[in-house]
Protein backbone atom coordinates (compact mmCIF):
# COMPACT_ATOMS: atom_id res chain seq x y z
CA UNK A 1 0.00 0.00 0.00
CA UNK A 2 1.33 3.55 -1.26
CA UNK A 3 0.66 6.69 0.35
CA UNK A 4 -1.05 9.34 -2.07
CA UNK A 5 -0.94 13.20 -2.02
CA UNK A 6 -3.17 16.04 -3.91
CA UNK A 7 -1.16 18.63 -5.54
CA UNK A 8 -1.52 21.39 -7.73
CA UNK A 9 1.14 21.24 -11.01
CA UNK A 10 0.70 24.21 -13.37
CA UNK A 11 -2.99 25.14 -12.18
CA UNK A 12 -4.19 21.48 -12.24
CA UNK A 13 -4.86 18.98 -9.32
CA UNK A 14 -3.44 15.46 -9.61
CA UNK A 15 -3.20 12.69 -7.14
CA UNK A 16 0.23 11.28 -6.76
CA UNK A 17 1.92 8.82 -4.81
CA UNK A 18 4.69 9.49 -2.50
CA UNK A 19 7.70 8.57 -4.36
CA UNK A 20 6.38 10.02 -7.33
CA UNK A 21 6.37 13.15 -5.71
CA UNK A 22 9.94 12.71 -4.08
CA UNK A 23 11.23 12.48 -7.68
CA UNK A 24 8.72 15.27 -8.91
CA UNK A 25 9.88 17.55 -5.71
CA UNK A 26 13.57 16.67 -5.96
CA UNK A 27 13.49 18.03 -10.14
CA UNK A 28 11.90 20.74 -9.38
CA UNK A 29 14.03 21.80 -7.08
CA UNK A 30 17.54 20.97 -8.58
CA UNK A 31 15.54 22.63 -12.01
CA UNK A 32 15.61 25.92 -9.90
CA UNK A 33 18.74 25.91 -8.31
CA UNK A 34 20.45 25.83 -12.11
CA UNK A 35 18.98 28.79 -12.53
CA UNK A 36 19.94 32.27 -11.97
CA UNK A 37 18.20 34.02 -9.24
CA UNK A 38 16.06 36.39 -11.53
CA UNK A 39 12.99 37.52 -11.24
CA UNK A 40 12.16 35.31 -15.12
CA UNK A 41 13.41 32.10 -13.27
CA UNK A 42 9.90 32.33 -11.85
CA UNK A 43 8.62 32.33 -15.34
CA UNK A 44 10.59 29.85 -16.42
CA UNK A 45 9.47 27.41 -13.25
CA UNK A 46 5.60 28.44 -13.88
CA UNK A 47 6.45 27.19 -17.55
CA UNK A 48 7.58 24.15 -16.60
CA UNK A 49 5.16 23.39 -14.02
CA UNK A 50 2.25 23.78 -16.90
CA UNK A 51 4.48 21.80 -19.30
CA UNK A 52 4.77 18.89 -16.49
CA UNK A 53 1.10 18.83 -15.94
CA UNK A 54 -0.09 19.06 -19.75
CA UNK A 55 2.49 15.61 -20.14
CA UNK A 56 1.24 14.29 -17.04
CA UNK A 57 -2.49 14.69 -18.53
CA UNK A 58 -1.37 13.34 -21.74
CA UNK A 59 -0.13 10.14 -19.90
CA UNK A 60 -2.67 9.45 -17.23
CA UNK A 61 -5.14 8.36 -19.55
CA UNK A 62 -7.42 6.12 -17.81
CA UNK A 63 -5.94 6.13 -14.38
CA UNK A 64 -6.36 8.26 -11.80
CA UNK A 65 -3.24 8.04 -9.66
CA UNK A 66 0.24 9.33 -11.05
CA UNK A 67 3.14 6.95 -10.15
CA UNK A 68 6.74 6.80 -10.05
CA UNK A 69 7.37 5.76 -13.92
CA UNK A 70 5.20 8.55 -14.79
CA UNK A 71 7.16 11.24 -13.59
CA UNK A 72 10.23 9.32 -14.52
CA UNK A 73 8.95 9.33 -18.22
CA UNK A 74 8.21 12.86 -18.40
CA UNK A 75 11.32 14.17 -16.44
CA UNK A 76 13.13 11.99 -19.41
CA UNK A 77 11.08 13.52 -22.12
CA UNK A 78 11.97 16.71 -20.65
CA UNK A 79 15.46 16.49 -19.82
CA UNK A 80 17.47 19.16 -17.74
CA UNK A 81 18.82 22.73 -18.62
CA UNK A 82 22.34 22.86 -19.76
CA UNK A 83 25.17 22.90 -16.93
CA UNK A 84 23.00 20.86 -15.07
CA UNK A 85 25.15 18.44 -12.52
CA UNK A 86 23.81 15.39 -11.11
CA UNK A 87 23.81 14.18 -7.48
CA UNK A 88 27.33 12.69 -8.00
CA UNK A 89 28.69 15.18 -9.32
CA UNK A 90 28.46 13.86 -12.77
CA UNK A 91 27.98 16.51 -15.76
CA UNK A 92 24.40 15.60 -17.42
CA UNK A 93 25.48 15.19 -21.23
CA UNK A 94 22.62 15.54 -23.88
CA UNK A 95 23.12 14.44 -27.37
CA UNK A 96 24.02 17.48 -28.93
CA UNK A 97 21.78 18.76 -32.02
CA UNK A 98 22.88 20.15 -34.89
CA UNK A 99 20.91 22.88 -34.86
CA UNK A 100 20.91 25.22 -31.64
CA UNK A 101 18.04 23.75 -29.84
CA UNK A 102 17.50 19.73 -28.16
CA UNK A 103 16.07 17.45 -29.98
CA UNK A 104 15.36 14.75 -27.26
CA UNK A 105 12.22 13.02 -28.29
CA UNK A 106 11.41 9.63 -27.56
CA UNK A 107 11.47 8.97 -31.07
CA UNK A 108 14.56 11.30 -32.50
CA UNK A 109 12.31 13.10 -34.59
CA UNK A 110 11.24 16.39 -34.58
CA UNK A 111 8.16 17.37 -33.61
CA UNK A 112 5.30 18.60 -35.78
CA UNK A 113 4.70 22.52 -36.40
CA UNK A 114 2.11 24.85 -35.90
CA UNK A 115 1.68 28.33 -37.34
CA UNK A 116 1.46 30.96 -34.53
CA UNK A 117 2.51 34.61 -34.75
CA UNK A 118 5.80 35.53 -33.39
CA UNK A 119 5.43 38.67 -31.04
CA UNK A 120 9.30 38.85 -30.53
CA UNK A 121 10.08 39.39 -33.88
CA UNK A 122 7.05 41.10 -35.46
CA UNK A 123 6.59 44.72 -36.82
CA UNK A 124 3.35 44.72 -37.37
CA UNK A 125 1.27 41.51 -35.86
CA UNK A 126 4.02 38.98 -36.26
CA UNK A 127 2.09 37.39 -39.24
CA UNK A 128 5.55 37.57 -41.31
CA UNK A 129 8.09 36.47 -38.50
CA UNK A 130 5.68 33.74 -37.32
CA UNK A 131 5.69 32.24 -41.24
CA UNK A 132 8.79 32.64 -41.29
CA UNK A 133 9.56 30.36 -38.78
CA UNK A 134 6.99 28.03 -39.39
CA UNK A 135 8.43 27.40 -42.79
CA UNK A 136 12.04 27.86 -41.75
CA UNK A 137 12.89 30.59 -43.90
CA UNK A 138 14.12 34.30 -43.53
CA UNK A 139 11.61 37.20 -42.56
CA UNK A 140 13.15 38.97 -44.80
CA UNK A 141 11.62 37.16 -48.10
CA UNK A 142 8.50 36.79 -46.46
CA UNK A 143 8.04 40.16 -45.58
CA UNK A 144 9.26 41.19 -49.13
CA UNK A 145 6.57 38.83 -50.66
CA UNK A 146 3.84 40.44 -48.86
CA UNK A 147 4.83 43.44 -50.14
CA UNK A 148 5.33 42.50 -53.64
CA UNK A 149 1.44 41.21 -53.47
CA UNK A 150 0.45 43.94 -52.04
CA UNK A 151 1.34 46.03 -54.75
CA UNK A 152 0.78 43.88 -57.45
CA UNK A 153 -2.57 43.56 -55.78
CA UNK A 154 -4.60 43.81 -52.94
CA UNK A 155 -4.00 39.71 -52.44
CA UNK A 156 -1.13 40.61 -50.01
CA UNK A 157 -3.31 42.38 -47.87
CA UNK A 158 -6.28 40.31 -47.25
CA UNK A 159 -3.72 37.05 -46.94
CA UNK A 160 -1.83 38.89 -44.19
CA UNK A 161 -5.23 39.96 -42.54
CA UNK A 162 -6.65 36.81 -42.74
CA UNK A 163 -3.55 35.42 -41.33
CA UNK A 164 -3.40 37.91 -38.66
CA UNK A 165 -7.00 36.90 -37.58
CA UNK A 166 -6.97 32.95 -38.02
CA UNK A 167 -3.38 32.67 -36.46
CA UNK A 168 -3.43 32.91 -32.65
CA UNK A 169 -0.16 34.70 -31.09
CA UNK A 170 2.54 32.20 -29.38
CA UNK A 171 2.56 33.45 -26.00
CA UNK A 172 4.13 30.68 -24.02
CA UNK A 173 7.24 29.10 -24.19
CA UNK A 174 5.38 25.64 -25.49
CA UNK A 175 3.76 27.72 -28.20
CA UNK A 176 6.62 29.30 -29.13
CA UNK A 177 8.58 25.57 -29.71
CA UNK A 178 6.20 24.26 -31.35
CA UNK A 179 6.00 27.68 -33.61
CA UNK A 180 9.71 25.91 -34.65
CA UNK A 181 9.09 22.48 -34.96
CA UNK A 182 10.81 22.22 -31.44
CA UNK A 183 10.30 19.94 -28.66
CA UNK A 184 9.26 21.67 -25.24
CA UNK A 185 12.34 20.24 -23.45
CA UNK A 186 13.15 21.77 -20.05
CA UNK A 187 15.78 23.72 -21.98
CA UNK A 188 13.75 25.11 -24.78
CA UNK A 189 11.03 26.28 -22.31
CA UNK A 190 13.90 28.08 -20.25
CA UNK A 191 15.08 29.68 -23.63
CA UNK A 192 11.59 31.04 -24.51
CA UNK A 193 10.53 32.60 -21.05
CA UNK A 194 10.14 36.30 -21.12
CA UNK A 195 12.44 38.27 -19.75
CA UNK A 196 14.88 35.37 -18.63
Amino acid sequence: MKKTINVAIGGCSFTIDEDAYITLSNYLERFKASLDNTSGSNDVMDELEVRIADLLKGKLGGRQVVDNAMTQAVIGQLGYPEGYKEVDDQPFRQEEAKEEYHYSGTDGERPARKLFRDPDGKKIGGVCSGIALFLNVDVVLIRIIFLIALICGSAGFWIYLIILIAAPEARTAVEKCELRGIPATAENIKRFTRGF
